[in-house]
């Protein structure tokens, strides 16, 4: 089940998001962050376990801009098409607001190609988007792939 995030939902995605940045396999947020931020969240809660297994979160930057970021999904229950379940909960999100654009900084691209993203130069991002990472451990140092995904309305 993918549904938006509460307060009480904040320390399983912290673990999670710490858990995989311990592996540098993301970049991890700050817990005050994550309580600034619990409404742009989704998170999977397990049928069997009835706790948080998954989250991703839904950042607006501009009024056409978004980004996809902090997804994560429990080692156990990965490749079982649950990061796909929240990434297409949060596009469509972005589409009822109005959104053309999203992007992502990742580490995982494959997994993006195949939810409609390409990779770009992060030099193609706006300026604004970077307000964050100069708080981040590996600024000016960025290693992430810069992807985007144009978002169409029929």
């Amino acid at each position: 089940m993918v549904r938006h995030a509460t307060i009480k939902d904040i320390q399983s995605i912290y673990k999670l998001l710490q858990f995989f940045g311990s592996r540098g396999e993301m970049i991890p947020r700050p817990l005050s962050g994550l309580y600034d931020h619990v409404r742009d969240f989704v998170v999977y809660v397990s049928p069997k376990t009835g706790k948080v297994a998954g989250c991703c979160a839904l950042q607006f930057c501009w009024e056409d801009l978004a980004e996809i970021r902090s997804l994560a999904v429990e080692e156990s229950l990965q490749n079982q098409g649950i990061g796909r379940m929240m990434v297409e909960t949060l596009v469509a999100e972005a589409r009822s607001f109005g959104i053309t654009q999203l992007f992502t900084l990742t580490y995982q691209p494959v997994f993006f190609e195949k939810m409609g993203f390409k990779r770009i130069e992060r030099a193609d991002l706006p300026l604004k988007i970077w307000s964050d990472c100069v708080h981040c451990v590996k600024f000016p140092d960025c290693d992430e792939i810069a992807m985007m995904r144009e978002l169409t309305y029929a």
